[in-house]
């Protein structure tokens, strides 16, 4: 069975940083392609980046405007979105998911088959 635990959110002040950590169990996590999408409230879930089993990347340049990285360590089983100069605006619901082994990096949220629990970020003073 496939479980994708997620950590690492929070109550953080405007202008700091966060880092959210996704881990993998159950799968062949090294040959995954992994993603966070956000979802804030009364809105659609939205695609935020993600990161081949090569290490290559991919941004939603709207949501992540330069601030947010997205990298594995395979290691551990795990990925990290790290978010900095973070603003009200990335309130939100963060997901990690997960593709089967050797599928294709992409941003849509249906071709993701794996999903984390979700963790609450907000952004307040």
């Amino acid at each position: 069975q496939v479980r994708l635990v997620q950590s690492g959110g929070g109550l953080v002040q405007p202008g700091n940083s966060l880092t959210l950590a996704c881990t993998g169990a159950g799968l062949t996590f090294a040959g995954s392609p992994m993603a966070w999408f956000r979802q804030a409230p009364g809105k659609e879930r939205h695609y935020v980046a993600a990161i081949g089993r090569g290490g290559g990347t991919m941004y939603n340049i709207d949501a992540a405007r330069g601030r947010f990285t997205i990298s594995r360590d395979n290691a551990k089983n795990t990925v990290y979105l790290q978010m900095n100069n973070l603003t009200p605006e990335d309130t939100a619901v963060y997901y990690c998911a997960a593709r089967k082994s050797g599928l294709p990096t992409t941003a849509r949220d249906s071709d993701y088959e794996y999903w984390g629990q979700g963790t609450q970020v907000t952004v307040s003073s």
